[in-house]
């Protein structure tokens, strides 16, 4: 039994326990009674006093911590340049950048006007001076004032540069406010549009607004128009609805500016529609059959398990006689799962074809190997097994994992992004030969970018480059103990030069290391893990070879003492997330040197479910195979410690929402592993909320999870998974693992959390701090902010300084 509360001056009895009221669940014919349902109603009397009870526990947990969390606090801040401004970048006729001042919670956006056509150098910024002509465009911070959250849904401009589109979200709960400033007179419009979906912007001549409206669940799903100089709104009109509720529907303009593109898509299909901008007129006439209506219409029909995006663009003076040629990018998966690349020479086809899948010449693949869709060859091989293919450029061969994924084509030259060997890559050459290339056939000869160091995990990735004209790319580089750079380079002439290195002051990256090893799991998958460490202070890291980068994990019984046992190995924050497909790539933290210095090795299980090894990762990790996540994490987590390089009565783990999910479920299936867990507004009661279609997300969550509420199977393996509802007692952990220990549980969450919502996390420390279960628990509830947080810098600096505050005293650092 840990001691936490004790340390800290809380004793057992001032801990809150909520009253059960059992309501009985049954699907399937399978029963579950839930004590805790009750906590749904959200402004019930005794919802708030529980959550105040709770937050009472928090705050005196954090009193306890307040001299350390200052200290953190103090020295993140020490790092932050806190007057500070961004490299300009051009879109139309203006340089944009931001600055940041020291005291305030928010930049504010900044403009000057270009110095002419063929101005592409940005100008440069001083902390101190404004340059000649700047204005301000958005001051955020004075916005904020009167608003205990704020947060922007995005800012548009029309193509002169005079109407300003703002979104707003004053609640959290990522409903936004859409307002309309004339910038030539700093005076907004009356037009006001309430609680849509961030991301409203507006068409290049100033004249129109689009905006995405929701349905019940939440789910965007309505793209409306609005005429600007409609105060009212009265003429507002709907003109694209997306029925299917699997599905969510975003809006925007093409690259070029001259088509409203709308991307719908769920899980796993997607669809892309388009409209010429000059159309626009037309979709306001009724009658769908009249010769002056205009509907957006599909650029290639929607496939069930499809996904597909594309982008339109054009080689200029390659045709015939010196004209251009039209071209669309295609990328899609409907050959190979893990993404191909088509070109369609679109020259003479007629406007508004409809066109197919897999039209168009190949020029780049993803590998097959281990996905379901794959050929039953392919479906066997292991992910990490190199993949070759005669069609892609000589820098995709012979990678693992790999995922192609978009083509961008400038003026001058064209990009290519992908993943491999489970981190991001970029790549560039010059338009004339990738023009060259597609024409004769040959693979196209990229140039992969920024990627020189060894020594370091790089994250690559394509800057602000907004405009079709530029001349030169912008795209940045960084890595877990390098700050991030950003660089432009001249893809013809290959001069690549640094635009500015992010300033953090009292830093020194040569005292710290990174590295990437592989853990091969229970079932031989080789699972990818980043390690970051101040040198000299974690010996296991500093002395082992770099040819040294395998560990097997031990079996999980082998483990079951680790709390008694002595250890040699540092202390280990470890993270994960593993849902969604999404990539934990590396990136640089201005907090974390502060765990670092006090000898913390900081890990990230990169574990399937995620994106960093393709598709097929994961697929590996959702729906009938979830349970593979928890045990990758499992698995690293207990091969580190079994090595020596970490101490399992010092590690502590973290994970928010998805991953919130995976640290209930690391809890209950290897609580002896952790000294404490970290769930940030955890999906830890999965299965009510999968099975309830009324709440947000519900419907477009089945392609993820699976569909327990019609499927018996599913419903009976999220059961055997989902955290809330397989809380061990105390007795029952001492049964199972021969000891009753259980982690220190930390829970963060928000009252207007949308996504994940606040009655999950609080029925699980209800159960888990239920007498007979006997855990050391504790929840830090925000009433006004949502899934993301606290907003403002200094509030999210706070906030962080105090949870890693939490992480050091469980580890024994209290200084």
């Amino acid at each position: 039994m840990t001691d936490f509360f004790s340390s800290h001056g809380i004793d057992r009895s001032q801990l809150p326990h909520a009253q059960k009221v059992p309501q009985l669940r049954v699907h399937h014919g399978r029963e579950f009674v839930d004590n805790y349902e009750w906590m749904r109603q959200k402004d019930s009397a005794e919802v708030q006093e529980y959550v105040a009870a709770q937050n009472a526990i928090s705050d005196a947990v954090a009193a306890g911590l307040a001299p350390l969390k200052q200290t953190l606090f103090d020295e993140l801040k020490s790092r932050v340049q806190e007057t500070d401004m961004s490299v300009p970048t051009r879109v139309g006729d203006y340089w944009y950048f931001s600055r940041t001042e020291e005291g305030k919670q928010y930049g504010r956006q900044c403009r000057v006007p270009v110095r002419g056509a063929d101005d592409w150098t940005a100008p440069e910024i001083s902390v101190d001076e404004l340059l000649e002509g700047e204005e301000v465009v958005f001051d955020a911070d004075l916005e904020s004032q009167g608003h205990d959250f704020f947060r922007s849904g995005g800012l548009d401009l029309d193509k002169a540069g005079r109407l300003l589109v703002y979104s707003l979200d004053t609640e959290g709960d990522e409903r936004y406010d859409v307002h309309l400033r004339d910038l030539t007179t700093g005076e907004d419009l009356p037009d006001v549009i309430h609680r849509v979906s961030s991301g409203a912007f507006c068409t290049p001549d100033g004249q129109w607004i689009f905006y995405v409206r929701t349905d019940d669940a939440w789910r965007p799903c309505e793209l409306w128009l609005h005429r600007v100089g409609d105060a009212s709104g009265a003429d507002d009109r709907c003109v694209f609805t997306e029925p299917d509720e699997r599905f969510w529907m975003g809006a925007g303009l093409s690259f070029d500016e001259s088509m409203i593109i709308i991307e719908s898509s769920s899980k796993t299909t997607s669809e892309v529609l388009h409209l010429p901008v000059a159309d626009i007129p037309g979709l306001l006439v009724e009658d769908a059959d009249s010769a002056d209506a205009r509907r957006f219409t599909p650029f290639i029909a929607r496939k069930e398990g499809v996904e597909y995006d594309v982008t339109f663009a054009r080689f200029e003076g390659c045709g015939e006689g010196g004209a251009d040629v039209p071209v669309a990018v295609v990328v899609h998966n409907v050959r190979h799962p893990n993404f191909e690349i088509d070109i369609i020479d679109m020259s003479g086809h007629e406007p508004g074809r409809q066109y197919e899948l897999g039209e168009g010449t190949c020029v780049a693949v993803g590998s097959d190997y281990g996905c379901e869709q794959a050929s039953d060859e392919d479906r066997t091989r292991a992910v990490s097994e190199p993949f070759f293919s005669e069609v892609n450029p000589q820098i995709l061969q012979g990678t693992a994992g790999l995922q192609v994924g978009g083509l961008g084509i400038y003026k001058n030259f064209v990009t290519l992004s992908y993943r491999a060997d489970g981190l991001g890559h970029c790549a560039v050459m010059s338009k004339h030969q990738a023009f060259e290339d597609w024409k004769a056939g040959r693979p196209l000869s990229f140039t992969k970018l920024g990627e020189s160091d060894p020594d370091v995990l790089p994250s690559v990735g394509f800057g602000a480059n907004p405009s079709y004209e530029s001349p030169v790319l912008r795209y940045g580089f960084g890595s877990y103990t390098q700050p991030s750079q950003l660089r432009e380079l001249n893809p013809l002439t290959g001069e690549d030069r640094l635009l500015r290195k992010a300033h953090v002051q009292n830093y020194d990256a040569s005292l710290y290391a990174e590295r990437r090893l592989w853990v091969v799991a229970r079932d031989g998958v080789r699972v990818p893990v980043s390690l970051v460490w101040r040198r000299g202070m974690v010996p296991a890291l500093d002395s082992r070879p770099i040819s040294a980068s395998e560990l097997t994990a031990p079996a999980l019984e082998d483990m079951y003492g680790a709390q008694e046992k002595e250890s040699t190995g540092a202390p280990m924050y470890i993270y994960g997330y593993g849902s969604y497909e999404a990539s934990m790539s590396p990136s640089f933290s201005v907090a974390r040197p502060s765990i670092m210095d006090r000898g913390v090795v900081f890990c990230v299980a990169h574990v399937r479910g995620g994106g960093e090894m393709g598709r097929a990762w994961y697929e590996q990790g959702r729906r009938l195979k979830k349970t593979t996540t928890f045990n990758d994490f499992v698995d690293v987590t207990a091969a580190l410690e079994h090595a020596g390089i970490a101490d399992p009565r010092r590690t502590v783990a973290n994970g928010g929402s998805a991953g919130g999910l995976l640290m209930g479920a690391i809890a209950n299936a290897a609580p002896f592993l952790y000294a404490g867990i970290e769930a940030d507004v955890p999906f830890v009661d999965a299965l009510t909320s999968i099975l309830d279609e009324s709440l947000p997300l519900t419907v477009t969550e089945w392609d993820e999870w699976g569909d327990p509420l019609h499927n018996a199977q599913v419903y009976d393996y999220m059961k055997a998974y989902t955290p809330y509802e397989n809380v061990m007692t105390s007795q029952q952990r001492e049964e199972t693992f021969g000891t009753d220990y259980f982690p220190v549980i930390f829970i963060t969450t928000s009252m207007n959390d949308t996504r994940v919502l606040y009655v999950e996390p609080l029925k699980w420390i209800a159960r888990l701090t239920e007498p007979e279960v006997g855990v050391e628990a504790f929840a830090k509830i925000e009433v006004e902010a949502g899934h993301g947080g606290v907003s403002g810098r200094y509030k999210q600096w706070d906030e962080v300084s105090l949870e890693n505050a939490w992480t050091l005293d469980l580890m024994g650092i209290h200084e």
